[in-house]
């Protein structure tokens, strides 16, 4: 019988667990099983979240209720939607570890996540919300932004060089503001 890809990628990534796991110090082995519970339990929030989203926005729908212009049903339903998004992220962080190519959770997807998790804030945020907290918010999701930038142009400068290396174009290099082509 003719096997489907996706069916053959699942077949071909449990053949390489069970090859790495032998190979796979004590400690890692714990760190994969850790990051396997914690995907499994991510997958039970998001379901959770999802469902309570698709019986609200249900529920809206029936009783015609469902204004997204109104602040507070935009606030409620974007505030659930990012929630998901949130947790999407996250767990997407986690399967990069549970699957081996990553050994532990990158700054970069913290940063995200954190970015993401601020925004849904300033979605959810009241109308009576002191200027001060406002201003708090926006600096702490400037710097948040300003470290994702410099940590994404770091890892891509890092990519670039290994590539070079690689091809054996070592090349001219680059100022750190100049673009590439």
């Amino acid at each position: 019988m003719h096997e489907e890809p996706p069916e053959r990628a699942r077949s071909e990534l449990r053949a390489e667990i069970k090859r790495l796991w032998k190979v796979m110090t004590l400690y890692e082995r714990f760190e994969q099983l850790v990051a396997l519970v914690l995907s499994g339990l991510i997958a039970v929030v998001i379901i959770v979240a999802l469902v309570e989203l698709v019986r609200v926005v249900t529920r809206m729908l029936a009783t015609e209720t469902l204004d997204v212009l109104e602040p507070d049903t935009f606030q409620l339903v974007f505030g659930m939607i990012m929630t998901v998004l949130i947790a999407l992220e996250f767990k997407h962080s986690i399967v990069k570890v549970a699957l081996r190519n990553e050994s532990i959770i990158q700054v970069k997807t913290v940063i995200l996540i954190a970015l993401i998790a601020l925004a849904r804030k300033f979605v959810v945020l009241e109308e009576q919300a002191s200027p001060a907290k406002v201003a708090a918010m926006a600096g702490a999701l400037l710097a948040l932004g300003l470290v994702y930038w410099l940590v994404r142009a770091r890892d891509e400068s890092a990519a670039r060089r290994h590539t070079e290396a690689e091809s054996g174009t070592g090349g001219g290099k680059r100022s750190p503001g100049q673009a590439s082509e």
